[in-house]
């Protein structure tokens, strides 16, 4: 395979059937009374719709596998409740409570505590409560030093602050918020790619940023339309989850510096499939009608 020519489908990821196991499992879902399925968060109604619960789950994934080998799993476990904060924060809410389940071939204490601890971390942070979880040890699944992390944050916003992305218009400024680097997705392909050269760059294993200060601030100060988190699927494919029918939005991927270890990346991978799989340097965008001193990335336009 030539340079710039690893993609995430030949690492054994497909983009394509995550998208579609959404499509299969929406009507599923919205029988049970649920809406909004395939968004950063699910919403539950409470108070006769004054309140809503807002919850997402998510895994760390095979960063796990680099960091079990490096001696940094307690940066995954903040990978893991940042990522779940992120989400929950798109909506408007504010996050109350986490809970972790971790599996493994065989539990060893230090590597649950590393984990948990590392979530805790992030967790006081983001003044949410971690209030329990879950330890498996599952030998029969998984193989020798296997190991998941799996985590779910709810939280809890009022109807009137919902943000859901259905008052975003056209000429709309996307807003974008720095990454720390890779963060927690992409790795099958970054595992790949180490194969063929070693990266040892601090930005490969940085934890997820956790952005819910940044949304606080926007709030205070924008009128915010729209947020995505920036995981897998880029930039473009996470901004699409929450356009309205009718806009896309057009992204100058010059308008930020891109942190080194992209750069690294960019020598085996082709820059389509950067876009695809990685945030590249922006982990968060806002859609808003007025910027101010923003970072502005691109703008909403019609299809």
């Amino acid at each position: 395979m030539a340079r710039g020519d690893e993609t995430y489908a030949d690492a054994g990821v497909s983009l394509a059937t995550a998208e579609a196991i959404v499509d299969r499992l929406r009507a599923a879902a919205e029988s049970t009374g649920a809406t909004g399925f395939g968004a950063f968060a699910g919403l539950y109604r409470l108070d006769g719709g004054e309140r809503f619960l807002a919850a997402s789950t998510d895994s760390v994934g095979t960063k796990l596998i680099l960091a079990r080998l490096r001696g940094e799993l307690r940066a995954c476990g903040a990978d893991l409740a940042a990522h779940c904060v992120n989400d929950v924060a798109t909506c408007g809410a504010d996050p109350l409570f986490f809970l972790d389940y971790i599996a493994a071939n065989r539990i060893e204490l230090e590597m649950v505590a590393e984990l948990v601890e590392g979530a805790a971390d992030v967790c006081r942070d983001a003044g949410c409560a971690l209030i329990g979880g879950e330890t498996a040890e599952l030998p029969g699944i998984y193989r020798e030093d296997e190991l998941d992390f799996a985590g779910t944050c709810v939280g809890l916003v009022e109807r009137d602050r919902i943000i859901d992305g259905t008052r975003i218009e056209e000429g709309d400024a996307v807003v974008g918020l720095p990454s720390a680097g890779v963060h927690a997705n992409g790795f099958t392909l970054v595992r790949r790619v180490l194969e063929k050269e070693q990266y040892d760059g601090g930005d490969l294993m940085a934890p997820t940023r956790l952005y819910l200060p940044d949304v606080r601030r926007l709030r205070d100060r924008l009128d915010v339309r729209g947020l995505a988190h920036v995981t897998g699927g880029g930039v473009l494919g996470n901004l699409s989850r929450i356009l309205p029918e009718g806009l896309r939005a057009e992204i100058d991927w010059g308008s930020w510096p891109r942190p080194r270890v992209f750069g690294w990346l960019a020598r085996h991978v082709a820059e389509e499939e950067l876009r695809r799989v990685f945030n590249l340097g922006i982990g968060y965008v806002a859609v808003v009608p007025d910027p101010g001193d923003e970072l502005v990335i691109g703008r909403i336009a019609r299809t």
